[in-house]
């Protein structure tokens, strides 16, 4: 017998949902502020523990996702140092050059961590 799978249009009105809001007034709303609409009221009603168990999934995966955002500068020193030991002229460009393809995927992964702004919690985002 197949397991039950959790349903996106549930799990996605549960990540956009303003928790803290409901705790205070007891109204659904989505993290913009907006009210939920009826039908979205009657559709988290009918969350299953699988629909609550992917959000936890999903919310987990952001804030690793957020950690390693907030620790991308410190990586990206880290990573760079073994290249900057090898130069005499220790500039990005020279250091780049050293890198093998492998490596500069993943300078460039932790580059746009630092550069971009951290993504908003969504679902189905990670």
């Amino acid at each position: 017998m197949p397991q039950p799978e959790a349903r996106p249009e549930i799990v996605a009105l549960l990540c956009d949902a303003d928790f803290q809001h409901f705790r205070e007034t007891g109204t659904w709303s989505h993290r913009d502020g907006h009210p939920f609409k009826e039908e979205e009221r009657a559709l988290v009603f009918r969350a299953t523990r699988i629909d609550l168990e992917e959000l936890q999934a999903q919310h987990s995966r952001y804030l690793e996702y957020i950690q390693t955002y907030e620790e991308a500068p410190e990586a990206i020193q880290r990573f760079l140092a073994p290249f900057m030991e090898q130069l005499d002229e220790k500039n990005l460009g020279n250091a780049h050059e050293l890198m093998t393809e492998d490596e500069r995927a993943e300078f460039d992964r932790l580059l746009g961590l630092m550069i971009g702004p951290a993504r908003p919690f969504a679902a189905y985002a990670s």
